[in-house]
């Protein structure tokens, strides 16, 4: 007889396991054979430990947003409540998340979500919010391209719609007056007991003027500042008394500068029409339209001109305050020019009338010389640059009563 032995239970079961297909099935059979035996195994017991552990969940919390990704989900969830026409429900969403405006971005839409209202309601005071919102937003950010052309857009459309930038407070609500109003009506009849004797005399008003002045740079960047002028009173006396009572009814406010020619000169003053063709003289100066005239009532307002002082000595030279005409004599109205730097236009001299000087702010007339022209002329803004407002030295003008 041969040489027998007898194999070892457990190389018995690791056989039994490969012929039925793994230890997959050698985990059946373990458990099988434990049942009968009552009998657990050790590699069985790891087996089914392991099995265990696989079947439990993780969960991962999600981390909490910043506050700018708040903001930022906010100003998209803004940007499409305005896409579905929902522009109350836009301003609601920037409310909630940036209650003080304190970011360009939610005064961007702010201003976009106020003048889709305005269009709907066709309020002035809509319009003027969104353009005031506007304006603020490139404070904060005057390289938004995106803000800048949005604003000029609106500004064009309340242009052709005739409504101003600016307003004053509202004195009456509902027929009441409103605390505004009643300190203005105050104000007004204290004024009013005090001056009876000075109206009565010419008003002075100084000899200095600011323009309030906006613009878009070369570059795409909106800008703001303050030119200031001082007049020659004893050089030209009617048309510093006509330019005066041009600045001091407002019509200069919210106009338009129509003309520029970069390295000769910046043209505004047509507060009639905006594009060089209107304006007039605020002083019956005995001329219409160039035509001299007995009386006022000979023409109507409209075609008033005054006559040229030409002759005071004054020479056209950098930053200098002239009178625009036309070629014939004594046709000056409201429209004037301011001469570019470095420019010395003497063929005006004798012709056109100085009757001031730029002499704080020369780095805006400079901005604003160089900025982006076009049109068939080549000399019309691409972008508006406006007069925003004209007031005499020290008198001051908010917006303190705009809020959104």
């Amino acid at each position: 007889m041969g040489i027998g032995f007898s194999m070892h239970p457990l190389n018995m079961l690791m056989r039994t396991a490969r012929k039925l297909g793994g230890f997959r099935t050698f985990h059946t059979a373990c458990l099988s054979r434990d049942a009968q035996n009552r009998t657990r195994l050790p590699l069985c017991m790891a087996d089914d430990v392991s099995s265990k552990k696989s079947s439990i969940k993780k969960t991962v919390s999600k981390p909490e947003l910043t506050e700018a990704e708040v903001r930022k989900a906010g100003w998209d969830k803004a940007e499409k409540s305005l896409l579905k026409g929902k522009y109350q429900g836009a301003l609601e969403t920037l409310r909630e998340i940036d209650s003080e405006g304190q970011h360009p971005t939610t005064l961007r839409i702010a201003a976009e979500a106020t003048w889709a209202k305005a269009k709907d309601t066709r309020s002035n005071s809509d319009y003027r919010s969104a353009a005031g919102l506007f304006r603020d937003s490139m404070k904060g950010n005057s390289k938004d391209k995106r803000t800048n052309t949005q604003y000029n857009n609106l500004l064009n459309e309340m242009q052709d719609a005739r409504i101003s930038e600016t307003v004053f407070p509202r004195m009456v609500r509902d027929g009441t007056p409103t605390l505004a109003g009643v300190f203005a009506f105050t104000t007004a009849f204290l004024l009013l007991l005090a001056g009876v004797a000075a109206l009565a005399a010419p008003q002075a008003d100084g000899e200095l003027v600011e323009f309030e002045m906006s613009w878009t740079n070369a570059d795409g960047s909106f800008e703001q500042g303050t030119i200031t002028i001082e007049l020659y009173g004893s050089d030209a006396p009617t048309h510093v008394e006509n330019f005066k009572e041009l600045v001091r009814d407002g019509s200069y406010d919210n106009t338009i500068y129509h003309r520029i020619i970069a390295g000769f000169m910046l043209q505004g003053g047509d507060f009639t029409n905006g594009d060089g063709t209107g304006g007039h003289a605020a002083v019956w100066d005995g001329y219409c339209n160039g035509q001299m005239s007995a009386s006022e009532s000979d023409c109507s307002k409209t075609a008033w001109t005054i006559g040229d002082e030409a002759d005071n000595g004054l020479k056209h030279e950098p930053y200098v305050l002239s009178m625009a005409k036309t070629n014939n004599a004594h046709t000056g109205g409201s429209q004037f020019f301011i001469v570019s730097p470095d420019s010395v236009p003497s063929h005006l001299d004798g012709v056109h009338t100085v009757f001031g000087k730029v002499v704080g702010g020369q780095d805006v007339v400079d901005k604003i010389d160089a900025i982006e022209t076009g049109g068939q002329s080549g000399s019309d803004p691409v972008y508006p640059v406006t007069l925003i407002d004209a007031s005499f030295s020290g008198e001051t003008s908010s917006d303190w009563w705009k809020f959104w």
